[in-house]
């Protein structure tokens, strides 16, 4: 007889170890070579292993939920024989048999007890319509319905769906979808320390509707993203220089005033361009990636609130454009002015703390965005540069920059990737370009 050993694959550098979800084959059954006989699960990702050959199995080691080590043998393959009778099966793997294919997945609420139920009721059959734990656990992530799952064409054998089938519905899903309504959290039971009043001294000033809203926002954000920020030190001496000296003229020219603002946002624009996963939103478990580059300037109100107008299709405009529009939703921000399609759509934020003399700040995300780049204030300071003749020390301007962004979904690389692109994107500022 000439058996082959089935081991554990290995399944990224830092992983050891993977739990078995589900065997879709038993003892006695007859597998062919990349057919899929079982599906595991590690701490990063579901996988399905396929035969290394044609045969018969004739061991199962491991059962659903063990865990077991990489390169582990979890069954032996038998590559001569056809088919053996049920009779030669192992009392062991008659416990992963038709009873198991419909055993409930663990779950911690009776809510999710109860949606395992209706994906249950479609394994009734001895082949057709069975449905895998991992293929279960899918569907309730992706708030895929029973209906749906009826309707993706399985592959597997006897027509079962795999994850393969479900992954490549998802890719082609029509949204949007409707809303899961979503559980409400348990309120918290600490007690707020108690606020001191001095009678005489001490005054209360009530929230206006604008100040409750952006109080509800920033803690809504913060207690829905994980929040970590980056920081980067630029050299902008090139772009100070360069409005300074085009700024009178480019009034003359177009009417308009040349801020710094247009040419943070064409930064911005350009680097959302090479990093477009930093141009997304997070629905529940899914990435909502937006084609519109929208750029939403923070803007401070006279009376001390906070607005953000946004730049629509900022990567669509010149130096020109962009200053246009900036200037007309300033203008309109201040003027309390701004049409509600001004301040809606935003996909990144940008605000300039450097206005009101920060060095830099950790800014809060702006929901429902993942990421928002600071900007703080352009000081001059004696710095070490690179010339021709050597290194030297001379009077640079100088800004730092700093991005909070959602741990969820962006990560440290992406974010100091994108982060170090807009600085990049600055300290290169054509200063050769026509106004």
């Amino acid at each position: 007889m000439s058996t082959v050993e089935l081991k554990m694959p290995k399944m990224g550098e830092s992983i050891s170890e993977a739990t078995i979800l589900n065997w879709l084959k038993n003892v006695g059954d007859t597998v062919e070579e990349d057919e899929t006989i079982l599906e595991v699960a590690t701490d990063k990702v579901d996988s399905e292993v396929p035969s290394p050959c044609n045969g018969v199995i004739t061991e199962i080691r491991y059962q659903p939920n063990e865990v077991v080590e990489i390169g582990q043998v979890i069954a032996v393959i038998d590559a001569n024989a056809k088919s053996v009778t049920l009779s030669q099966k192992s009392e062991k793997s008659k416990t992963i048999g038709k009873s198991q294919k419909i055993q409930e997945p663990l779950a911690n609420s009776e809510s999710r007890k109860a949606n395992n139920s209706e994906f249950k009721t479609l394994n009734t059959g001895e082949n057709d319509g069975f449905l895998s734990p991992l293929i279960i656990s899918i569907a309730q992530k992706e708030n895929i319905t029973v209906e749906e799952l009826q309707s993706i064409a399985g592959t597997g054998v006897d027509g079962r769906i795999r994850k393969s089938d479900v992954m490549l519905y998802l890719k082609n899903r029509k949204y949007p979808l409707p809303s899961r309504p979503q559980p409400q959290a348990p309120k918290s039971t600490y007690n707020a320390p108690p606020i001191s009043f001095v009678e005489g001294k001490d005054r209360i000033v009530e929230m206006d509707r604008m100040r409750k809203m952006i109080a509800d926002h920033m803690v809504y954000s913060k207690h829905t993203s994980p929040h970590v920020t980056s920081y980067i030190e630029v050299d902008v001496t090139n772009i100070v220089n360069w409005r300074n000296e085009v700024k009178v003229k480019f009034k003359e020219k177009h009417g308009e005033k040349l801020t710094f603002t247009p040419i943070f946002v064409e930064a911005v624009a350009k680097a959302i361009q090479e990093y477009p996963m930093i141009n997304v939103s997070v629905d529940d478990k899914k990435i909502v990636v937006h084609n519109d580059i929208n750029v939403g300037m923070a803007t401070a109100l006279p009376n001390g609130n906070l607005i953000v107008p946004v730049v629509k299709n900022a990567d669509e405009k010149n130096l020109l454009g962009l200053a246009k529009r900036v200037n007309h939703l300033a203008n309109s921000a201040r003027n309390n002015a701004l049409k509600p399609d001004e301040i809606q759509g935003s996909t990144f934020t940008i605000s300039n703390v450097g206005t009101f003399g920060s060095l830099m700040g950790t800014p809060i995300i702006n929901q429902p965005e993942v990421a928002i780049l600071a900007l703080g204030i352009i000081k001059k300071r004696p710095e070490v540069i690179t010339t021709e003749k050597g290194d030297e020390i001379a009077i640079r301007s100088m800004m730092y920059l700093s991005l909070s962004f959602d741990h969820r979904v962006v990560d440290g690389f992406l974010g100091g990737s994108f982060l170090r692109k807009v600085g990049d994107e600055l300290e290169a500022f054509d200063i050769n370009r026509e106004i």
